[in-house]
């Protein structure tokens, strides 16, 4: 976290739009962005937009207005400026001696709430990994002393700078990071490998679209659900009794954003394999956001970005109480026949939903038969909990089971 609500940095928001018509674009994006650092602890005392036909390579806004915005840092007292796009470490630099304040970039904002956020030792290592490895091509000399943090014999060498030790000790961790994530993704490998004999439905959406709130419907949760960008971090996932034959795990995972870093999607892999394996995903939308056509095609996106495409998808428009326009909801229904219209806080369409996703499971249920060991305990247990039994009948040591079940559980049945 930045700091504290009681001790909140003071920050200015700098965006750059290519062209004129981008303007009212760039404006929407540095309202997330402001949402983005009310959420990391900082107050945001002026946005400057500043139009230009290319980015500047040693001051990204040009040096001109970069000397306008040291000026401003002192008129607002400000102790932060943050820039709507990554900068390079020439770039932040040459910032950091206009300014003489901290920089900071989206990515960077992005990775301090993740960090504030992150509870399980899974989350915290993931965050740690995505830090330092965004921070390794920006050292510059305020990352000084990771020696003292992570040294000890051998951390540094003869003749080496200062920057060179650095980068040599947050390979080092980077490396032991790496190593504990592999340690804990064959073990959600082993656990997803449990919950195969159920079908699996996975929650996904833009940040703060309500995924949780969805969630908690179906599984009359409680898990954490605020208005707020990334109020979850960690996957939760609950077993849903959606109809008799139909029992299924339903996961909620970490929401997506424009220009999401690179470093914390491929660190967070464990957690997004729970999208990559579903069988079924819901895309949730909030229809009441004024950018949520493009937020659409960021979580697209992102699905393409980590193997994910193409799967069945739902998609679900939530938070339709707050429309403004009525419109919007014909407009969507033509382009969009077989989208689900809900408040998930209110409970409206919620039913609908859960009719919806209980059609197309029992489009995939077949009737099938199967002669076991009365003995087999794991395979009967299986068969109650994911599907529906028609009949039951013992002849000697084993049991003649006929039961009704999806398709694609059914074969992974049959091939344990």
């Amino acid at each position: 976290m930045l700091n504290t609500a009681s001790n909140r940095e003071r920050s200015i928001l700098v965006g750059v739009t290519l062209q004129a018509s981008g303007r009212e674009r760039t404006r929407e994006y540095l309202q997330e962005l402001t949402l983005l650092a009310d959420t990391a602890g900082a107050e945001v005392v002026a946005q400057i937009i500043q139009e230009r036909h290319a980015i500047d390579a040693a001051f990204y806004i040009g040096k001109g207005k970069a000397e306008e915005i040291a000026f401003l840092v002192q008129e607002k007292d400000a102790t932060l400026v943050i820039f709507d796009d990554d900068l390079s470490a020439v770039q932040v630099r040459n910032l950091q001696k206009l300014f003489k304040v901290k920089i900071l970039d989206r990515s960077g904002v992005i990775l301090s709430i993740f960090a504030s956020r992150a509870r399980t030792r899974e989350a915290k290592t993931q965050v740690e990994l995505a830090q330092l490895q965004y921070m390794l091509p920006r050292l510059t000399r305020q990352w000084t002393h990771l020696s003292k943090q992570y040294g000890g014999i051998g951390t540094k060498g003869p003749g080496e700078t200062q920057i060179e030790t650095d980068r040599r000790v947050l390979r080092t961790r980077i490396g032991t990071l790496k190593e504990k994530l592999a340690q804990i993704d064959r073990e959600r490998a082993i656990q997803r490998k449990g919950r195969e004999h159920f079908t699996r439905i996975a929650l996904v959406g833009y940040t703060n679209a309500g995924k949780s709130t969805v969630l908690n419907w179906f599984a009359a949760a409680d898990v954490l659900a605020e208005d707020r960008l990334f109020a979850t971090l960690d996957s939760t996932v609950r077993l849903v009794t959606l109809s008799p034959v139909h029992v299924v795990l339903l996961s909620d995972t970490v929401g997506f954003i424009r220009k999401l870093p690179h470093h914390l999607v491929a660190s967070f892999k464990s957690t997004l394999d729970e999208v990559r394996e579903a069988d079924m995903l819901l895309h949730v939308v909030d229809v009441s956001h004024p950018l949520f056509e493009e937020q659409m095609t960021v979580v697209n996106e992102t699905l393409d970005d980590i193997g994910a495409a193409g799967k069945p998808t739902i998609i679900v428009f939530n938070k339709i109480d707050r429309l403004a326009n009525r419109n919007v909801v014909g407009y969507l229904t033509s382009n969009h026949p077989d989208a689900a219209f809900v408040s998930a806080t209110r409970g409206i369409g919620m039913n609908a939903l859960q009719e919806r996703l209980i059609t197309i499971l029992d489009a995939e249920v077949v009737e099938q038969e199967i002669n076991v060991s009365h003995k087999d305990y794991a395979i009967i247990a299986r068969i109650h909990e994911a599907g529906e039994v028609l009949s039951k009948e013992y002849e000697g040591e084993m049991v003649r089971l006929r039961f009704r079940m999806r398709k694609v559980l059914v074969e992974r049945l049959l091939k344990q």
